[in-house]
């Protein structure tokens, strides 16, 4: 898929989201799609992170572009088989034991901590060494070699599974440490368990294309990880003040994340032009 078809298929969805948006205004009414508007936009800014993630995977087993669609297909199909399932437990344990939220909240602060100091050298690791990956060949052989498109395999009458199914392993795998920053993050902004679940699969849609754009421009929004973690700071002392009677009106706490998204990345444009201008001058 090339940079401009990606684009396409990006604002395909965005528009798919905004129109359904427009849907929950006129049925649900002006306050369930502002909670939508919020709980997208979260899940879209952080879902970032994580496609950048997904770069260096590809990367680390260097897999052709070819390969790597079908890989991303099964990935959002699990990712909204698993959504639907954390959303559900998610929204039942909070209805029941409301303090939970400010455990969610405490988890939030420390992953945006930890990303937002983590150092880029730390993200460059063998993914082949992934625990995930270990667990997977303690169950079945992984073959040195990609074979088209095809998960398994077989050699010698025994069956193998390909790299691509490893990388899959992978995805799901972190798809799901991704879920536990994700969801509790838009629940800072409501838990109704209909506009959580809805604003995450729209986002998740999005999510093949926006990958191959991110591919052609990974390097020039390097800075919106920052944007990211500050997003997840935010959701989450959202929710610890909570605690003490303290609540952000879903409005504002929306502005708030559209202007930190915004910011990092025109910092990230401003920056590497700036890069650029460097490197042209020498």
């Amino acid at each position: 898929m090339d940079t401009k078809k990606a684009l396409k298929w990006v604002l395909f969805w965005v528009c798919a989201a905004m129109i359904f948006n427009l849907g929950i205004y006129f049925t649900l009414g002006k306050q369930k799609a502002i909670e939508f508007l919020g709980g997208y936009v979260i899940e879209q800014s952080l879902s970032l992170d994580n496609l950048f993630l997904f770069i260096l995977v590809f990367g680390s087993f260097g897999i052709k572009k070819e390969y790597q669609r079908r890989v991303l297909n099964y990935g959002i199909i699990g990712a909204v088989i698993l959504r639907f399932i954390f959303v559900l437990l998610g929204v039942a344990v909070v209805s029941k034991f409301h303090w939970v939220l400010y455990i969610f909240g405490a988890i939030l602060i420390i992953s945006g901590l930890k990303m937002m100091f983590k150092q880029d050298d730390e993200e460059e690791f063998d993914f082949k060494n992934n625990k995930l990956i270990k667990l997977l060949t303690n169950i079945i052989p992984i073959t040195d070699k990609v074979d088209g498109e095809k998960f398994f395999v077989k050699i010698n009458n025994v069956l193998h599974a390909t790299p691509l199914l490893a990388i899959l392993v992978v995805i799901e795998g972190t798809d799901i440490l991704f879920a536990i920053d994700s969801i509790p993050a838009i629940f800072s902004i409501t838990t109704d368990s209909f506009i959580v679940y809805t604003s995450n699969i729209f986002a998740i849609l999005a999510l093949r294309s926006l990958y191959f754009l991110l591919v052609k421009i990974n390097d020039a929004f390097k800075y919106v990880k920052y944007g990211v973690a500050l997003i997840l700071v935010f959701t989450g002392v959202k929710l610890c003040i909570l605690m003490f009677h303290v609540e952000i009106q879903v409005v504002l706490s929306v502005a708030i994340i559209f202007v930190i998204l915004l910011a990092s990345v025109l910092v990230s444009i401003i920056m590497k032009k700036n890069e650029d201008k460097n490197q042209f001058s020498v």
